[in-house]
């Protein structure tokens, strides 16, 4: 979705050393795969080609996943070919937004006063099981709104765990999981309902549903609250999802201040088998940056199972 502050994994935030990424550039293309399931999304490969052949580009390159926050929006012909060329090449499909917010109007209040924005994201919901379906999809965003300045907080707590339940039981019967995303609002979405991770788990241990669950994306906690690795720990059975991004700047890992060779170590001590969507841009422009991402993944990668 459309940032970490900075606390506990500043060491080893600096940017890749040249010799790292000529020596991963050397082995990237068809390599082994990743040992983990990072997503990238279109436009990570952009000098690719158009979406399938960056999706064909991204699996040569041993990536195991995939990301589309606006696969909701796709045609539906277009859902239905992304889902095939994934399926063709052995990649999994992570995340796409279930009910997009309208960021320029701060809507929606998920917890305000009006029944009738609750209920229109209850139909996004039921549409995006369909969605989902044609994408082999078993998770998908959601965003819990803007705060209402006019309704106490602890008021609309309880209307988004009441209906973010309501979303839980439109998904459950499918098996489908729907990830609540936290976002800053220091640099990015100022105005936002939920904004922490431990917020979010607050909310899920409400719901109490397998269907309501958290995304953890490590670039909107650093900014906001910082200290990852204790944040994860301490939600970690409420958190379903993750995405990378490095802070400042929300690129690849190796351009900022977080450590994610030891953030992948700690994912891999709890064997987590989930996807990690790749939400960020590339450092540098075209072919280079492409190259320079995927050197930045194989060097976490390679790092984070370094004893």
């Amino acid at each position: 979705m459309p940032p970490i502050a900075r606390r506990s994994l500043l060491a080893g935030g600096a940017a890749l050393p040249l010799a790292a990424l000529a020596g991963a550039r050397e082995s990237a293309s068809n390599a082994a795969r990743f040992s983990l399931a990072y997503a990238p999304h279109e436009g990570s490969f952009a000098s690719r080609g158009g979406l399938i052949e960056q999706i064909a580009f991204a699996a040569d390159q041993g990536f195991r996943a995939w990301e589309d926050n606006e696969a909701a929006g796709r045609p539906v012909d277009e859902q239905v070919r992304m889902a095939r060329a994934l399926a063709q090449r052995g990649m999994r499909m992570g995340v796409f937004v279930a009910s997009m917010p309208k960021w320029a109007q701060s809507r929606p209040l998920l917890g305000g006063n009006d029944d009738g924005e609750r209920e229109a994201f209850l139909v996004d919901i039921r549409n995006a099981v369909d969605v989902a379906k044609r994408l082999n999809a078993t998770q998908m965003t959601v965003v819990t709104g803007f705060l209402d300045p006019r309704v106490p907080v602890d008021i609309q707590t309880a209307r988004i765990i009441d209906v973010m339940r309501r979303a839980g039981d439109i998904m459950a019967p499918h098996k489908l999981t729907m990830v609540m995303e936290p976002l800053n609002t220091r640099t990015n979405h100022p105005g936002v309902y939920m904004r922490t991770i431990a917020q979010g788990y607050a909310v899920a241990r409400g719901v109490n549903s397998p269907a309501v669950k958290i995304l953890a994306d490590l670039y909107h906690e650093q900014i906001q609250s910082g200290n990852l690795i204790p944040a994860l720990d301490a939600c970690w059975p409420e958190i379903a999802y993750l995405q990378f991004g490095d802070n400042p700047g929300r690129k690849e890992p190796g351009t900022g201040e977080i450590n994610y060779a030891t953030i992948v170590r700690w994912l891999r001590a709890r064997n987590y088998t989930g996807v990690i969507g790749m939400e960020h841009g590339n450092s540098i422009p075209g072919r280079a940056g492409e190259e320079r991402l995927i050197a930045a993944y194989r060097t976490i990668d390679r790092q984070g199972g370094e004893a």
